[in-house]
Order: C-alpha cells, then structure tokens, then sequence
C-alpha cells in the first residue's frame, strides 16, 4: 500500500472539506458579486454625494450603477463559464478521441494514474481493464484521473449569469437604500454600507478559509478607502461647478 494511503490519517474530514471547497463556485460567486456590487455602488453613491447636493440625482446614478453593473457582471460571468465549459467538453472529446485510436496505451495510461492515487499495481491494471472493456465511458474516469474534470460539474452558464446578476444588485442596494427614504441619507448610507462591508468580507473567508476577523476588517477598509478617494473626487470636481 502506498505512504499515501498508509498517511490518510483524519482523511475524512479532510476529503469532506475538498468536497465542500469543489462545490463552493456558487457561493463564491455570490459572496464575490455582493462584495463587488457593494463597493462599486458604495463608491459611484458617495462621489456623486461630494459633488451634488441633490437626492435625486444620487438616486439616479446609483440605480443606474445597480443596473449598468449588474448587467455587465452576468454577461461576463455567463462568458467566462460558457467558454472554461467549451473547454472542458473539447478536452473530453479528445480524450474519447485517444481512447479510440489508441485504446491499450489509452488502458495503461489509466492504470498508471490509478497507480499514482495509491492503488496497488494489480489492482490498478484490473480497474483501468474492467473499465475500457465493460463499455463504460473510459473518456470520464481519463478526465477525472489525468485533467481534474468532473463530467457532470462543469456547471451552468445560465446560473453562473444569474447568480451574478442578483448578487451584484444586492450589494449595489445596500448604499442606495438610505437615500430612497431620507433626502439626508449620507451618514446612514456609509454605516449601513460599512455593517455590510463586515459581514461581506467575514463571509468570504468560507471560500478563503482566512480569518473571518481579518477578512471582514480587510473588506471594510478597501470599501471605505473606495469611498473615500471618490468622495474627495467628487467634492473637488464639484467644486467647478
């Protein structure tokens, strides 16, 4: 048996925390999207506010900035997927393709992969055997062994774009709230935005697995720095006008 297998101590809570990370591109996704939308709002509200004394024309810009990001986050998530997806199909097809031009030195070069993982030599070769000769689909277990690729987890454009969409607008809402019920809304909108910035940049660290302590104090620093370099921005170029 190999030091890899004999080493496995404590593996099943390790192999459940892999599981956890491999599967975490929907929350990642999502917490990405609310912290992008948050600190780009958060920035375009508070410049507007140093330049315009004028809630309506605060209101404007942020929603226009919800929407306008938003937009553009889905449509680039939705082509970064689509295109890692193509990706991952067209290497699959030409693992098929190998597999049915060269199907022995295709047999041994998943024996040798299984080898490699901790299998016994023996027990490698009947796998690698039982799996091209029982008509299975061989191309899976080579994209999973040799590429890392999960056939049936590639995931999916469409939700890719849409968790996107809403997370961006969610994060966009939050420094826009205030100022849809008080035409002075600026104090609230910073500390609703900086409550917000806390529990975005905690959250992230699920994906990260860093302090939460520190990746909340981290993310309410990059977005209060946002803010206030716009800010200033906004006061100064006001100031022509």
């Amino acid at each position: 048996m190999s030091t890899h297998l004999q080493n496995s101590t404590g593996h099943p809570q390790a192999e459940q925390e892999h599981r956890r990370d491999t599967g975490s591109g929907v929350l990642r996704a999502g917490i990405f999207g609310i912290s992008d939308g948050l600190v780009s709002n958060l920035a375009l509200v508070m410049g507007v506010a140093g330049g315009i004394d004028h809630p309506d024309a605060i209101i404007v810009a942020g929603v226009a900035g919800l929407l306008a990001g938003s937009c553009s986050m889905a449509a680039g998530e939705y082509v970064s997927m689509a295109t890692q997806r193509e990706s991952m199909e067209r290497q699959i097809e030409l693992e098929r393709s190998h597999i049915e031009q060269f199907p022995e030195e295709e047999e041994r070069h998943l024996a040798e992969l299984l080898e490699e993982s901790g299998l016994d030599p023996v027990i490698a070769g009947d796998v690698a055997r039982t799996i091209h000769e029982r008509g299975t689909d061989a191309a899976d277990f080579h994209a999973l062994f040799e590429l890392g690729i999960v056939p049936g987890q590639m995931g999916s454009p469409w939700a890719a774009s849409a968790i996107s969409f809403f997370a961006f607008a969610l994060g966009a809402a939050i420094p826009l709230i205030p100022w849809l019920v008080s035409a002075r809304a600026l104090p609230m909108s910073l500390l609703l935005s900086a409550l917000a910035l806390l529990v975005v940049g905690g959250g992230a660290t699920r994906v990260t697995n860093r302090s939460p302590v520190i990746g909340a104090l981290r993310q309410l620093c990059i977005g209060v720095a946002a803010a206030g370099v716009t800010y200033g921005m906004g006061v100064w170029v006001g100031g022509f006008f």
